[in-house]
């Protein structure tokens, strides 16, 4: 989350996301942008994240989201040309309302919001996943191996908390934009847009998204789930130009 040092609200004051009118994102305040790719196991299951580097950026700067431009991940006016269904069907709410708690935890209350999932994969691998360790989480290395995979979940599907009724557990994040690469049996696969650090998105009619510290936008034009990510660049196969 971001830091709670006194001179926060300078350093951060302005960054936000604003979805353009069917058209791009436009990131403003200087909010960081960089890539990250997947790193998986021999049998293809995401494990973790790496950073490549940072990309430089102007303040304001835009950022695709039909998918057609030619200079991803920054907008080149291509929805112009090439119009795509913008229309946003993205809860607003707050994700606490939709949760659902996955039973049989011990010493952990573990929960999912369905409405976030953009289906990255880190929740399970080939044996097991984390519905199924939950109840197993008596074993103190069972349930840091849950905690761990709920953590590299991007959109924040996934939560934890220590104790019910407590505060969900978040993973330190910085505040930025990442452009991720997802690893697929087919290939690499240019992910969403990974928004960490509770950066303020509003949506084009103007309603704010939650603020979260996890947030995946859709940056292929093809969810239905806009402006967040539901996997269906993993479909279409997208490859940045």
């Amino acid at each position: 989350m971001p830091s709670d040092s006194d001179n926060e609200g300078d350093t951060n004051a302005g960054q936000k996301i604003v979805v353009l009118d069917d058209g791009p994102y436009k990131v403003q305040g200087g909010v960081p942008l960089v890539r990250k790719t997947q790193v998986v196991s021999e049998y293809g299951e995401p494990l973790t994240w790496k950073k490549e580097e940072a990309i430089e950026t102007a303040d304001p700067y835009v950022l695709c989201r039909c998918g057609h431009s030619h200079d991803k991940p920054f907008c080149d006016a291509a929805h112009w040309e090439t119009p795509f269904d913008a229309a946003e069907g993205a809860a607003t709410g707050p994700t606490a309302e939709r949760q659902r708690t996955y039973a049989g935890g011990t010493h952990i209350v573990v929960k999912r919001d369905d409405a976030l999932c953009s289906g990255s994969g880190f929740c399970g691998n080939r044996v097991t996943n984390v519905e199924q360790m939950v109840p197993g989480t008596g074993d103190t290395q069972v349930r840091a191996q849950v905690m761990a995979m709920i953590e590299r979940c991007p959109s924040g599907a996934l939560t934890y908390a220590v104790e019910a009724g407590q505060a969900d557990v978040e993973p330190d994040l910085p505040r930025q934009i990442a452009v991720i690469t997802e690893i697929t049996t087919a290939g690499p696969v240019t992910g969403p847009l990974w928004v960490t650090g509770c950066v303020p998105i509003e949506r084009a009619d103007g309603r704010p998204l939650e603020a979260r510290n996890r947030v995946v936008l859709c940056g292929c034009g093809l969810s239905k789930n806009k402006p967040l990510c539901d996997g269906a660049h993993r479909t279409a196969g997208v490859k940045e130009d």
